[in-house]
Parts: C-alpha cells; structure tokens; sequence
C-alpha cells in the first residue's frame, strides 16, 4: 500500500545533512509517543521485514535507547541513540550511532545528529528530520547503506501502526 501522506527527501551536500519531512494520519499525541515510547518504536522503527527491538530506553536528556534491527535470519545489527535535547511533544534532539549489544560505540561507522520536530495540522502530525552527518562521505556512506529506502519503509510501518488504531 503506498501511502499518499506528504514524503519529502532532500540531501543537503552543503551541510551534510538529510531532511525528511512526513505528514501522519494521526494525532500530535499518538505520533509522539510511536517517537518516544519503547514499544511502540519497536513495531516501526526497523524497515520489514526486519524487526526493532529496545534492550532498555531511558527517554529523557542524558538518557539512551540501545536497540537492535533484527533480520528474517535472526542476524542483530546494534545501535544507540543518546538523547540530547528534549521538549515535549514538540521535538527532541539525539546522536544515533552503531553500537554493540552493550551499547559500545562501533567507531567505524559515523555517527549523525538527528533533530526530530512535530507539528499538528488539522488531523495530520507533520514530522520534520534533519539528521546533520559530519561531512560529506558520512553522509554520502549513510545513504550507500540503503537509508533513504530503509527509512522510508519504516515509516510506511507507522503509518499502519495508526491505521490498526482507528
């Protein structure tokens, strides 16, 4: 099912940085917490048929989520996000990085800075992402790696988290 709910993908070479920005079918509260809440990321947040699965998640500033996108073939491929910045229903800030099961930084692979705003408009929630790499060929790695395609599935995963609400 393609969603006809707004996508935008844009790469910005200047900055390093990709911005998305979806529109949901749901509510500013519904979509916060499928952003904020363990179990809720866990049925989206991995593009299927992988799957996501929180080892623990500490949603406030200082605190982490150690995750792991598990594929078909039970392969784990860790990461970790440390919050930096948080304001309720409005936007948080994070460090995404690979990790781990412990949460041990995987130093060969970059981390990106992701700034994640929410805004309601009617009955959609507009989310809006810039995810700052720290150059260009970081950037240029994350996307080689499938990002585009991968986030953009996971979200197509949400919106049917929303879809089985109503």
């Amino acid at each position: 099912m393609k969603s006809n709910l707004l996508m935008n993908f844009t790469v910005d070479k200047e900055t390093s940085t990709v911005k998305v920005k979806r529109e949901f079918n749901a509510s500013l509260d519904h979509v916060w917490s499928a952003w904020t809440e363990a179990e809720i990321l866990d049925q989206w947040w991995a593009p299927a048929p992988w799957k996501s699965k929180t080892k623990s998640m500490d949603f406030k500033e200082g605190g982490q989520r150690l995750y792991a996108m598990v594929g078909p073939q039970g392969e784990e491929h860790w990461a970790l996000a440390d919050f930096t910045s948080i304001t309720p229903k409005s936007n948080f800030k994070y460090l995404d990085a690979f990790s781990d099961n412990e949460g041990n930084l995987n130093t060969g692979f970059p981390r990106s800075d992701w700034n994640v705003s929410f805004s309601e408009h009617g009955d959609l929630t507009i989310v809006d992402i810039a995810i700052k790499h720290e150059n260009l060929s970081d950037l240029e790695k994350m996307i080689e790696m499938g990002f585009k395609e991968g986030f953009t599935i996971a979200l197509e995963g949400l919106d049917k988290v929303f879809a089985s609400r109503t």
